[in-house]
């Protein structure tokens, strides 16, 4: 888990301004987001961004071209990105010192050596100094979220919170080239016709004009960018927002919150709607059964079957033509929870029970929910 980012951009004194001049934000946790800043402004003596520390995940040595097989490969792969249209200059400028990355084999092929529960999911990727940071990254970027709100339709907590869970609102992109990376993948061949659409697809973007080579850098499976995207996923979903021609994902926030949201709003976003609560169920309900059942049924379903909210109250009847699917991330004997077809929608961008429910319950912390 990367170190949490410790100090804002801008000065701690402007967004404390802005919130003062700001009676928008009155549905936000006022106290906790002040607390925040005024910590904050502690460390705040200058504007300069902390440098990153190294990290475990950081590129090895590049291996070294696996006889003539590597560079037969990767000719068969210029002449396809030629057929694409990608033109060769831009070929030229990405591909000319391509080798494979041994690190990147090594991460793709390791096997978790623990199981986290939910719990302990959570712990470490909400802990209660991200929740203050992203509570001030809102009030920050506020004017921006609203401005991407009213396009997409997406709530501002919603993006935080996948910015902050992604890349550490920013701070930890990753540092592989993703042109390397991409076709170290694609020529191992584990899972090489996926990867080999991903690194065409990062050669179009850099035809394009979004960014440079060198400047492409992201995770060892090739997610970019403070979104973390992978290539094909940028060329769906990133947007310009600021309408500078480019679709910056990596520098450029207007670009990240606006591209998150779109993704969301496209799959299928229902705003106002939220994603799903914590639920408590009646002894003797069959909890197997309820979560093997994937049809989603209406909240009042599930309220005539027993389930009350997490703190013993009815379920809200506000709710109960939305269709709810129980989620259990720890089985039988952990929490339980009602999804929403937000929770479906956040499903898409990363397939993961914990990280879709991580991102829920970071947006209704933002809102202090």
């Amino acid at each position: 888990m990367p170190p949490m980012s410790s100090i804002p951009k801008r000065c701690v004194l402007e967004v404390m301004t802005d919130l003062i001049r700001s009676d928008r934000l009155r549905r936000f946790a006022i106290a906790p987001i002040l607390c925040a800043i005024a910590i904050a402004a502690v460390a705040c003596a200058s504007d300069k961004p902390a440098a990153k520390a190294a990290s475990a995940s950081a590129p090895s040595e590049i291996a070294p071209a696996a006889g003539g097989q590597f560079g037969q490969w990767l000719k068969g792969l210029r002449d396809d990105a030629a057929k694409r249209g990608i033109k060769a200059k831009t070929l030229d400028a990405a591909l000319k010192d391509v080798q494979p990355i041994e690190r990147v084999i090594e991460l793709d092929r390791k096997q978790p050596e623990t199981t986290l529960s939910f719990t302990e999911y959570v712990e470490r990727v909400i802990p209660d100094s991200r929740v203050m940071l992203a509570r001030l990254r809102l009030v920050e970027n506020y004017g921006l979220l609203e401005a991407v709100q009213k396009r997409f339709g997406v709530e501002p907590e919603f993006v935080v919170a996948l910015w902050g869970i992604e890349s550490d609102f920013g701070a930890h992109m990753g540092n592989f080239p993703v042109i390397h990376a991409l076709a170290t993948l694609a020529y191992d061949g584990r899972r090489s016709e996926y990867f080999r659409a991903e690194l065409l697809d990062a050669l179009t973007i850099l035809d394009q004009g979004h960014i440079e080579p060198d400047a492409m850098l992201g995770s060892w499976a090739g997610a970019m960018g403070q979104a973390q995207f992978m290539p094909s996923s940028f060329l769906n979903y990133a947007v310009d927002h600021n309408g500078d021609g480019r679709r910056d994902i990596w520098g450029t926030r207007g670009d990240v919150f606006a591209s998150a949201a779109n993704y969301l709003s496209t799959i299928g976003w229902k705003h106002g709607e939220g994603w799903g609560r914590r639920v408590l169920v009646p002894i003797g309900f069959d909890l197997e059964a309820a979560a093997a059942e994937k049809k989603p049924k209406p909240v009042s379903a599930w309220r005539a079957a027993g389930l009350t909210d997490s703190d013993g109250s009815a379920l809200p009847r506000s709710e109960d033509r939305k269709l709810a699917t129980l989620v259990l991330p720890d089985g039988v004997k952990g929490s339980a929870y009602l999804a929403y077809d937000n929770f479906r929608v956040i499903l898409h961008w990363n397939r993961s029970n914990y990280f879709a429910l991580a991102v829920g319950q970071l947006a209704d912390r933002i809102r202090n929910r």
